[in-house]
């Protein structure tokens, strides 16, 4: 049985800059992200979601394990231990989620279920609508 994935909500200025990218290297579940998002302005973009440079924290639901990374552009993807590029299937899962959100994503030839615990730092809400 399929998941029904979760809604999502895009700030138009990340949207711009990932058709920006995706204009030079396919990544269709990045594309589909985009295609199925409700897209707004970066000052409406409620608090609780995951932009683009926005620190996460989630947890894998089947095991506990609980990560805090950053999502960030493939250009500043220098250290996987606190960062995760939108280009990766998980990077491209967490954008536009919600606190309390969880969303299926494949890992090591299995299913797992990702639960967005906490945005603990998000650009919008920070006021950096230009970053």
């Amino acid at each position: 049985m399929k998941t029904k994935k979760p809604k999502i909500i895009l700030s138009s200025l990340d949207v711009d800059r990932l058709e920006a990218l995706l204009e030079d290297k396919e990544n269709p579940l990045l594309e589909a992200e985009i295609e199925r998002a409700k897209i707004v302005k970066p000052e409406k973009v409620p608090a609780d979601i995951v932009t683009m440079n926005s620190t996460v924290r989630f947890r894998i639901e089947q095991t506990g394990e609980v990560f805090e990374r950053t999502l960030v552009y493939p250009k500043d993807m220098n250290n996987p231990d606190n960062k995760i590029s939108v280009w990766a299937p998980i990077g491209a899962a967490l954008l536009g989620l919600s606190v309390g959100n969880s969303i299926p994503w494949p890992s090591k030839g299995k299913e797992t279920n990702v639960i967005i615990e906490a945005v603990t730092y998000q650009p919008e809400s920070a006021g950096e609508l230009h970053r």
